[in-house]
Formats: structure tokens, sequence, C-alpha cells
């Protein structure tokens, strides 16, 4: 399996969509995206890329694994 990698905003939404997300809706400060009762807090679009690290994070709270998410690839 190959390492996760930066991406950008746009790629992880088109990718969390593949994996049943709703969204992004607005929510006060940050965009969210849905899944039955999950609800996950995208990252800020001016930020640039999102890091290996916070891809992890983001992943984990999403309940995907590291498979899964090369999968929808």
């Amino acid at each position: 399996m190959p390492p996760l990698r930066a991406i950008s905003r746009a790629e992880f939404i088109k990718m969390l969509r593949k994996a049943g997300f709703v969204g992004p809706e607005s929510g006060g400060k940050y965009q969210y995206m849905v899944k039955g009762s999950l609800k996950l807090t995208i990252p800020n679009p001016h930020q640039g890329d999102i890091s290996v690290g916070l891809l992890h994070r983001l992943l984990k709270q999403a309940g995907i694994s590291q498979e899964d998410w090369h999968q929808l690839g």
C-alpha cells in the first residue's frame, strides 16, 4: 500500500463524496461533510494542500482506513 500524500482540498472533497459523504455544507467558521450521523469538519480552503498528518487525522475521524482511501482513488 502506498503511503498517504498531501492532497488538495478539492481532491479531498471528491474522494469523500466517493466514500458516501454529502456536502460540503456551511457551518460557522468551517464547512463540513456528513455521512449518516457523522459530521466531518473540512479544512479551510486558504491554507493550501492538506498535509499528510492532517489527512491521517481526518480519515481516522471519518472511519476510513488507508487501504479504503487508496481504493477510492
